[in-house]
């Protein structure tokens, strides 16, 4: 693999700070991080996916080493991964994100279909109204995300728009969703529907609760990487 390069962008609105790797020549991956996590989150399968691909891993908006704004919701987040793409000049991408990032990966694959070759979903179920989240009073303010984020990212969990759910039938690209199976405190049947849902998806699942790439790296680069492959 070759060396990690951490770099920012300056956005409309934001600037982004994302971590390459890879191939220069490669094809681009895009890794989008879960709520609360960073672009760091990657590393442990890096070295499966980087040798064949041009990678970035970004950290969202109000994550990581990228601003803090003003207003936050997964809209959001989505038109700063389509500027980014714009802004990088990478006109078609293959596209992974995890539980937070996954929604905001399967998003941009609805409204801008011809950016994104393949998707991989992992994590991240068909979403419905779910009882409210129940969040800290005083959070620990010793963490590298903005708690004002969190609020308003777990807010539209717990009452998604139904038009997200509708708009999966729009992804035409090609598509793996990854479970994380029984000990996933996502219900595994919604994930099942989410790979119904989308036209050409493909579902697989490992055994690794919530944290797939995390808790279980070899496995999932195996399940991923020949699906990227060119």
């Amino acid at each position: 693999m070759t060396d990690m390069r951490n770099r920012t962008v300056d956005l409309p609105g934001v600037t982004l700070a994302y971590r390459e790797s890879g191939r220069p020549d490669g094809p681009p991956l895009v890794l989008l991080h879960a709520l609360g996590e960073r672009a760091a989150d990657w590393d442990t399968v890096l070295p499966g996916l980087a040798p064949a691909h041009r990678v970035f891993a970004l950290d969202l908006r109000g994550h990581g080493d990228s601003a803090r704004t003003v207003a936050y919701s997964l809209e959001a987040m989505r038109d700063d991964v389509l500027a980014f793409l714009d802004t990088l000049g990478l006109a078609r991408v293959d596209l992974v994100g995890h539980s937070m990032g996954g929604a905001v990966a399967h998003l941009l694959a609805q409204a801008a279909p011809e950016r994104v070759d393949r998707l991989v979903l992992e994590e991240i179920p068909a979403l419905y109204p779910r009882p409210a989240s129940v969040l800290p009073e005083n959070p620990a303010q010793d963490v590298h995300f903005d708690w004002a984020m969190v609020r308003a990212v777990k807010a539209q969990f717990d009452d998604p728009d139904p038009a997200w759910r509708a708009g999966l039938a729009r992804i035409t690209a090609r598509t793996l969703a990854v479970a994380g199976g029984p000990a996933s405190p996502v219900p595994q049947e919604r994930i099942a529907e989410l790979a119904r849902l989308i036209p050409d998806c493909r579902l697989v699942t490992v055994e690794a609760g919530h944290l797939v790439h995390g808790a279980r790296p070899a496995e999932f680069v195996a399940a991923v990487a020949p699906f990227l492959a060119r």
